[in-house]
């Protein structure tokens, strides 16, 4: 009798979550997609999920699509929203039985309630699958891997990159991974090794105390054929939860003892490095100075690293248009602010008139909001889709969106949500063509870079926000860690997950 195609039931739910931000994120923020509608969209996205779905594609499998939940990295999401995605999976792993599930999930969600989002939804959806049912996961390099997520799952795996140029490839790996389970050829045994220590800087992976460690984990990948991944997670530093660190996750095919090894090795590194963590960022005003004296490499992309919101910033900060307006180089620049007031003041006046209001700091603790005369230019709904290669291919929103022209050289776009700046398509979207401007600002610190290519040069900027680290400027209740707190010689903690002997 032939046998029937594994039946492997396919899901993302994607959000990191900034705890210092102090506005939730709600359902209206998240860019929700389900059965078909998610398979048409992720298959040709850059993202985990599209490698999920392309690397089952190719085998003889039934994909089963249960939901897409996205949403820009923002503030702690709203609890009863996630239990209704979370009641939304579990019923659809419930009533459709499959042999095995592939997630995408960030690994660094937080609801106003939980703080590890992503393993109370992997114990809920364990709980209900039964314990054979294989799960596989994959998350952004920059999760907060938790025993709970790993007690609950047969795979967990991370992108290798930042920026992050590998997340299809991630997701092959999960699907073919689990595949291996299903034909016996994979018994998963997990390792994590972690250190209670985060990056203050210098968080590339092609360069640097980073890439070093990573080159040390390809080699051991290499050597130890039990070894099928390994998976080094830059934990989130916005995340204000226990058990904060650098981790090193090992998965292995039944050699659980040669995984420890090799993890507690890795976390070790981090440790030994951690002196050459750090960035040499440039003030706003030397960020300015360098685009006015270097003509040739127009236009330029400032990375306004405070307010991140590819950290879960607000995105509101007027530091680098304040700087802007006080010189009189005449720069042409492009600068989003989420301000969502500003915005309803813009659409009353229409396109073409003349608004003054105050604009940004509304949401970020300690900001302040600046006031500005310019004309409208723009209105739409701020819907577009991103150009990538990181999340290309995605719908998102910013919500409706107002262009407002000030002192005919600068272009102000304000958005009613915060956006997924680090792409080109926010600007050509509102009509602002790259090479109309001197400099773009984005509220990413790495992606940024992968996502404009060649086509602007990158300048990383030190400014005021929730979306940078800096020892003492954010006020941690829970976490303990280096370099914020006085740790002298940690001990690595390792720890063995291996489900089948359970």
């Amino acid at each position: 009798m032939k046998k029937s195609a594994p039946r492997i039931l396919v899901a993302r739910i994607w959000h990191e979550s900034n705890g210092f931000n102090p506005q939730p994120t709600s359902a209206a923020d998240f860019q929700i997609s389900e059965g078909d509608e998610l398979l048409t969209a992720a298959a040709t996205s850059g993202s985990t999920l599209a490698g999920i779905i392309q690397q089952l594609s190719k085998e003889q499998v039934d994909i089963l699509p249960s939901l897409s939940v996205v949403a820009p990295p923002s503030g702690l999401v709203d609890h009863a929203f996630f239990l209704k995605v979370k009641e939304r999976l579990i019923s659809d792993a419930i009533a459709l039985k499959p042999d095995a599930i592939a997630l995408e999930l960030h690994g660094a969600m937080g609801t106003t309630l939980v703080e590890d989002a992503e393993g109370d939804l992997l114990a809920g959806l364990r709980a209900a699958v039964g314990e054979k049912v294989p799960i596989g996961v994959g998350l952004d390099l920059h999760a907060h891997v938790t025993d709970a997520m790993l007690a609950a799952v047969d795979i967990c795996i991370a992108c290798k990159e930042n920026p992050h140029s590998d997340v299809i490839e991630c997701g092959e790996k999960v699907a073919a991974y689990l595949l291996a389970m299903l034909n016996g050829s994979l018994r998963p045994v997990t390792a994590m090794a972690k250190i209670p220590m985060i990056l203050p800087g210098a968080a590339e992976t092609a360069t640097g105390p980073l890439r070093e460690i990573h080159d040390q984990a390809r080699v051991a990948t290499k050597e130890c054929p039990a070894i099928w991944d390994v998976s080094l997670f830059n934990v989130f530093r916005y995340a204000d939860d226990e058990d904060i660190g650098q981790a090193a996750v090992v998965l292995t095919n039944d050699a659980g003892s040669k995984g420890e090894l090799v993890a507690e090795t890795l976390a070790r590194a981090f440790w030994e490095k951690r002196a050459r963590f750090a960035d040499d960022l440039l003030s706003i005003d030397e960020a300015l100075d360098t685009v006015a004296a270097a003509n040739s490499h127009r236009p330029f992309v400032l990375a306004d690293m405070g307010d991140r919101v590819l950290a879960g910033a607000p995105g509101d900060s007027t530091a680098i248009l304040e700087a802007s307006l006080r010189r009189r180089d005449g720069l042409r620049g492009a600068i989003p602010i989420t301000d969502p007031h500003a915005v309803d003041i813009a659409f009353e006046a229409g396109v073409g008139n003349i608004v003054s209001c105050a604009v940004g700091g509304r949401i970020t603790p300690g900001f302040g909001s600046l006031p500005i005369t310019g004309k409208v230019i723009h209105l739409s709904s701020g819907d577009f889709t991103l150009a990538g290669p990181f999340q290309g291919g995605e719908p998102s929103s910013m919500g409706r969106t107002a262009v407002v022209e000030i002192d005919n050289r600068l272009l102000i776009v304000l958005t009613a949500k915060a956006a997924f700046s680090h792409d080109p398509a926010v600007f050509t979207s509102q009509g602002i063509e790259l090479a109309s401007r001197d400099f773009f600002v984005v509220k990413s610190g790495y992606h940024f870079k992968l996502n404009f290519g060649a086509a602007a040069t990158p300048l990383l900027v030190r400014t005021p926000g929730v979306g940078y680290y800096t020892k003492g400027s954010l006020c941690y209740r829970k976490a303990r860690f280096w370099p914020e707190h006085d740790t002298v010689a940690p001990a690595v903690n390792v720890r063995i997950f291996d489900r089948a002997a359970s």
